[in-house]
């Protein structure tokens, strides 16, 4: 076995390595879920390739301060399919986040699958040691395996319970520390030997190549990390909608919102409704004391007055965020509560909506 010890200032920026990568990848995506489906697939892709390169180029910052007694190398293709692997599994916990209803089993899906990428990705990459070799056993493997996924889904779950700023930064922190701890541990516990029949299985990567590949990918994450900060700092970030041209306005929108009174129609102002019911192929509208009928459709009713801050609550409520004076979460769904609305005092809200209503209410 080979005494082997750590660059210490190598230990430290490759936690600054995971700590940006995290940072940038988890507010990247922030607003995404609200994008179209084109533009959502952008982002996500974008910041895969920034988290899981940020998860490889970690893992070999560190590696390159891995002090041994004798010259080692990389196999060039093995390196390579590390960082894919890395990339293609945060990749898919991160379409499971945003393009599947958020639930509490999508959360704890997502981060088992980061955790299991960080696993997979750091005993591929050590599999790539020329002129010596990486001694573990299994019950190594599944200790780093077992704290790489717990760490990994308490920084999902801090993440993207709350989209909010607060939560995004502690989510950095799990998630920075997710990468940093799990290789460290897997690394401690293994012993390393030499070999006699390197170069054997390809193409060897030297110290000096990789440095230069990990330094190339380490500025990328910091010039997008210093960019994304600074919009971070700023102000929250607003959603670019799919189409440039903006949709005409309806012209029923303008006159309000038609409802019907003793075989009348008549229009109410969009600011004086509280919430909308589905009823049918219509709606009833919820005006102070009043219920109202309405013949528009609870998705046409949607469609219209999503400009005027009106939110799907529940498959058959939209509410006005204006309206609600009260707010309670439950375990994985909430209530939102209504003053001086007579016919109505409580509005359900389900799980796959609760994220959207308490952004709204600044929860």
């Amino acid at each position: 076995m080979l005494d082997y010890s750590h660059n210490p200032w190598l230990v430290v920026a490759s936690l600054a390595v995971a700590l940006m990568a995290g940072f940038t990848g988890l507010y990247l995506t922030h607003g995404a879920s609200k994008l179209g489906a084109q533009r959502r697939k952008f982002i996500v892709a974008l910041a895969a390739i920034i988290l899981g390169g940020g998860i490889w180029s970690m893992h070999f910052v560190a590696m390159l301060g891995l002090q041994l007694p004798i010259l080692f190398y990389y196999d060039a293709l093995i390196t390579l399919i590390s960082a894919l692997v890395a990339i293609l599994m945060v990749g898919l916990a991160l379409l499971l986040l945003h393009f599947r209803p958020r639930t509490i089993q999508t959360i704890m899906g997502a981060g088992v699958i980061v955790g299991l990428g960080i696993v997979v990705m750091h005993y591929v990459g050590m599999a790539g040691m020329e002129l010596c070799r990486p001694v573990y056993n299994t019950m190594d493997v599944a200790i780093a395996t077992f704290a790489s996924v717990l760490l990994s889904v308490l920084a999902i779950w801090v993440a993207y319970d709350n989209r909010t700023q607060r939560n995004i930064l502690l989510g950095t922190a799990c998630f920075g520390l997710a990468v940093f701890s799990m290789h460290f541990i897997a690394t401690g516990l293994t012993d390393f030997v030499a070999t006699d029949n390197a170069g054997g299985a390809g193409p060897a990567l030297n110290n000096q190549v990789l440095a230069m590949g990990v330094t190339v990918a380490v500025f990328l994450i910091c010039g997008a990390f210093l960019l994304t900060g600074i919009t971070f700092v700023g102000a929250e970030p607003v959603a670019v909608p799919v189409d440039p041209v903006p949709d005409p306005e309806p012209v029923a929108l303008r006159a309000g919102v038609p409802f019907e009174r003793e075989g009348q129609t008549f229009f109410a102002e969009p600011s004086g409704i509280a919430a909308i019911r589905a009823e049918g192929h219509y709606t009833v509208l919820y005006m102070d004391a009043e219920k109202l009928f309405c013949p528009w459709s609870i998705t046409e009713a949607e469609s219209r007055l999503k400009p005027d801050g009106f939110l799907r609550a529940h498959r058959s409520y939209l509410v006005n965020p204006k309206h609600v004076s009260g707010f309670e979460r439950h375990k994985d769904n909430g209530t939102c509560y209504f003053d001086g609305v007579d016919a109505l005092t409580k509005v359900p809200v389900s799980r796959s909506r609760l994220t959207d209503i308490r952004s709204a209410l600044g929860l």
